[in-house]
């Protein structure tokens, strides 16, 4: 392999060298400023409030975070994936959200290795341009939750299945693992990548593997939920009964499906187009028409071309099946379908290099690539190089000023915390000052009092445009609270020190 690598760069220097540039930028725009950007809320909070308890108090899991259906939660991988990066980072959510953008480059290395094998080194330097310099990817990448892993996951796994093609049917085990992985990083449409890889080993009958290859693969697969077993077992059956109720009582999957298959499809356009041209929305819808009446125009071709057969069945199946499904009160997310951005992305890569065999499909690929760049540089720039002191920002940044402050004011006096954020829930602002104090230190947390009241008090509220409803609730009931003595603005962040009223 290493024979066959150096002789593939050393024959096309400069595709390798264009290529090296576009993954050190595209790391670049992913990972530049997290330390002010990260978006760190409620799920983040409630993640790392998890991870800490098992790096500072041994406490295992064997569930991981939840589906999003009540009841039903992944398995604990996404903890185990990042938790060294806590634990590196002593805590500083910055690590494990750099690794995780880095993961979607490898991604984006990978669609090339896919685009590559399956039609053209042009498909597959098109692709890693589209993977890392759309501006949805890159916020995407950004995103420290269990979703972002799925741009690798799904790469790998286009890859196993034209290994399988290729003859190496070891790459059923890694198929599997990929099955595995997908459901427990997945948000809902991942579920489909199982009929996809059934029918792909339907049709590919000659490439199914041995007994021994099936054991292994089908291993994988029970490893990955060998946690959520283990925890049903423990607790009476809890998930499998969640997961009957979810599939048979609460009308998740309906073959009453007409009037839904319109939304469906624009739904579809919007989700998948829109993650090329996020501006402009007449570039948008050119580019749909001319991406479809050019895979209608290279059909045939694309049928005989039989690597290209793995995107073509994972990219349709999720599509179709989404037609049926009603779960989670009828809500599809455009975030369901992070497993198959970078497969969209292989299929337009094809299609544009097909069509730049020809004279007049060069010009069209070099327009496509301009317009492309264009519609997504400025709004890129933008967020990156973006102040984090607007009136209604709320950015990490942001959060740890509002924490140092209170640290600064208590100057070692005993205090308690109360918070307000438009979630209800402040695990954000839990972690934090537990972090922070544990930094600061040790186990005494800098003397915030968490099971008994001192006089001191330090209240912290973000703004909340949707429902200022509630947050002026919940300050008319802290005025009974205690008496306000100062107070600080951190953009979209108030704290405020406060006396108990005895």
């Amino acid at each position: 392999m290493w024979k066959t690598l150096k002789k593939e760069i050393g024959t096309y220097p400069k595709t390798y060298l264009f290529l090296t540039i576009l993954l050190i930028t595209g790391a670049f725009i992913r990972v530049y400023r997290t330390n002010i950007l990260l978006g760190f809320y409620y799920d983040q909070g409630r993640d790392a409030k998890i991870i800490w308890d098992f790096l500072h108090n041994g406490r295992v899991f064997l569930i991981g975070p939840t589906t999003g259906i009540e009841g039903i939660f992944r398995g604990p991988w996404y903890y185990w994936l990042i938790s060294p990066f806590y634990f590196l980072g002593q805590g500083n959510p910055v690590w494990p959200a750099v690794f995780l953008a880095l993961t979607t480059v490898m991604a984006a290395l990978l669609a090339y290795v896919a685009g590559l094998k399956i039609h053209s080194r042009t498909a597959g330097v098109v692709a890693v341009m589209l993977c890392l310099f759309s501006f949805h990817f890159m916020l995407s990448a950004r995103w420290l939750s269990n979703p972002t892993p799925m741009y690798l996951i799904s790469m790998l796994l286009v890859l196993s299945l034209i290994w399988i093609q290729e003859g190496k049917k070891w790459a059923w085990i890694l198929t599997g693992s990929m099955l595995g992985m997908a459901m427990q990083f997945g948000s809902a449409a991942e579920v489909f990548y199982f009929p996809s890889v059934a029918l792909f080993a339907f049709l590919n009958k000659d490439h199914l593997p041995n007994i021994k290859i099936w054991f292994w693969s089908l291993a994988v697969i029970l490893v990955s939920f060998l946690p959520q077993i283990i925890f049903d077992l423990r607790h009476e059956g809890i998930l499998r009964g969640e997961i009957y109720k979810f599939l048979t009582k609460e009308g998740s999957f309906t073959a009453s499906f007409g009037e839904i298959i319109k939304t469906r499809i624009s739904f579809y356009e919007g989700v998948f187009f829109s993650k090329l041209f996020v501006i402009s929305k007449n570039l948008r819808t050119l580019a749909t028409v001319s991406l479809i009446g050019l895979f209608v125009l290279f059909a045939r071709r694309f049928i005989t071309n039989k690597k290209l057969q793995p995107i073509i069945i994972l990219l349709f199946a999720p599509m179709i099946g989404m037609f049926f499904f009603q779960g989670n009160n009828g809500n599809v997310y455009d975030y369901y379908f992070t497993g198959y951005y970078f497969v969209f992305v292989l299929l337009v890569a094809v299609v544009l290099a097909e069509f730049a065999k020809k004279r007049l499909g060069k010009a069209f690929l070099l327009i496509f690539l301009s317009a492309f760049i264009v519609d997504n540089f400025y709004i890129t720039k933008s967020y990156i190089t973006s102040g984090a002191d607007g009136p209604n920002t709320i950015m990490f940044r942001n959060q740890l000023q509002a924490v140092d402050w209170v640290y600064r004011m208590s100057s070692g006096r005993e205090f308690n915390v109360d918070v307000y954020v438009p979630p209800v829930i402040p695990h954000a602002y839990d972690y934090l000052f537990l972090w922070q104090g544990d930094m600061r230190c040790g186990q005494s947390l800098c003397n915030q009092k968490l099971d008994s009241q001192v006089p001191l008090l330090y209240t912290l509220y973000e703004v909340d445009p949707p429902h200022p409803e509630r947050l002026e609730a919940w300050l008319a009931r802290q005025k009974g609270i205690g008496i306000v003595e100062k107070t600080a603005q951190f953009s979209g962040i108030t704290a405020e020190e406060r006396v108990r009223i005895k």
